[in-house]
């Protein structure tokens, strides 16, 4: 009698602690992210990586030079050379140039500029990984501003962009000469035949390089 009373009491017990674990709500951690995403993060440890930003509008390469932003920087420019620095797990980044050592941020109207002191929340991107392969970079202390060029390679106010907008497709690609960062895809630079078409268009070139 006394085990069977005993063997009562877990059930019942067990049963509790089921409801209890079906009741109660589980974690969000998409809230965590988003709100830890907001401070930088001193406990991990960061990862460097260095490489090009090629803007699918320009057909160039984002550089640093100095206070001045702009995407017109020939494949292999030492001005062009980003050094990305981890701010959070959340996927956000500081770019930094490593010739000149300015950090590109953004200010309170949505100008791009180059910074000395890239510590302010203006001067942190949030990677954003489009369906068509392009990277795109949101300021982190205003979550519609995105980094953008225009065809002459100068940059647009952060305020006036849209995710859709070619002038925000960007590629990560490698420096010349060094060891990549990432395994890139073997790809070349053609130009479009037509006029009506300034924007360069990249293109696989395995099989021309083995042609």
């Amino acid at each position: 009698m006394r085990r069977l009373l005993h063997l009562s009491l877990q059930l019942f017990m067990l049963v509790v602690q089921v409801q209890d674990a079906v009741l109660t709500p589980s974690p969000d951690f998409g809230k965590h992210v988003a709100r830890a995403s907001q401070f930088t993060d001193q406990n991990s440890r960061r990862k460097v990586r260095t490489y090009q930003l090629y803007s699918r509008t320009s057909g160039k390469h984002v550089q640093v030079l100095g206070r001045r932003v702009v995407a017109q920087g020939e494949d292999g420019d030492p001005y062009a050379q980003l050094v990305a620095e981890t701010d959070t797990f959340g996927g956000n980044i500081r770019l930094r140039g490593a010739q000149t050592g300015y950090y590109i941020c953004m200010n309170k109207r949505g100008k791009l500029v180059g910074k000395k002191n890239g510590r302010g929340r203006y001067c942190v991107f949030k990677e954003v990984y489009l369906e068509n392969n392009y990277t795109a970079l949101v300021n982190s202390r205003h979550p519609n501003w995105y980094m953008a060029f225009n065809r002459q390679g100068r940059a647009k106010n952060g305020a006036r962009t849209r995710p859709r907008q070619r002038d925000v497709h960007l590629i990560k690609r490698p420096i010349q000469g060094r060891d990549a960062d990432y395994n890139f895809p073997p790809f070349c630079i053609v130009r479009s035949r037509r006029r009506t078409r300034r924007m360069r268009m990249l293109k696989r070139c395995t099989n021309r390089r083995s042609a």
